[in-house]
């Protein structure tokens, strides 16, 4: 009964709902399936990169900006990520959204006490049911 006690249930429903609102919003568009199959990949990347220690991401970044024509690459597509966030605000404000209410459950299932791969498993189930679910809901009305 502890374990239901300190699960993060706000969290979890804030990223249910934002998972739920990106499904609407690409079963709108009428995607591909293939399309679906790298939007999963990209959101259990995603879910796994936040639970991914941050030793571990400063040794891939140390080995990522060794050199000086990498670090210049990094820099070229980091103005033309921001570039694109200025041009297309909507969709960088949804992303924001959805990647803020995925930190937010990762912080509260690390404060709470959860293991890392137990806090990706649920976050990752509430996401991909809201993604399905938004895509269903959309179908269905």
């Amino acid at each position: 009964m502890s374990i239901l006690k300190q699960t993060p249930w706000l969290s979890l429903t804030l990223v249910f709902l934002s998972y739920c609102a990106l499904g609407w919003v690409i079963s709108e568009t009428r995607t591909p399936g293939f399309v679906w199959l790298i939007l999963i990949a990209a959101i259990l990347l995603l879910l796994a990169s936040l639970t991914t220690p941050w030793s571990k991401i400063a040794e891939y970044y140390s080995t990522l900006l060794k050199s000086n024509l990498r670090s210049f690459l990094i820099t070229v597509l980091s103005a033309f990520l921001f570039f694109l966030m200025l041009a297309w605000f909507r969709i960088f404000l949804d992303t924001l959204l959805i990647l803020s209410a995925t930190i937010l459950a990762k912080i509260d299932f690390q404060t709470s006490g959860y293991k890392a791969g137990l806090g990706f498993c649920f976050t990752s189930i509430f996401a991909l049911s809201g993604l399905a679910i938004g895509a269903w809901l959309h179908r269905l009305i």
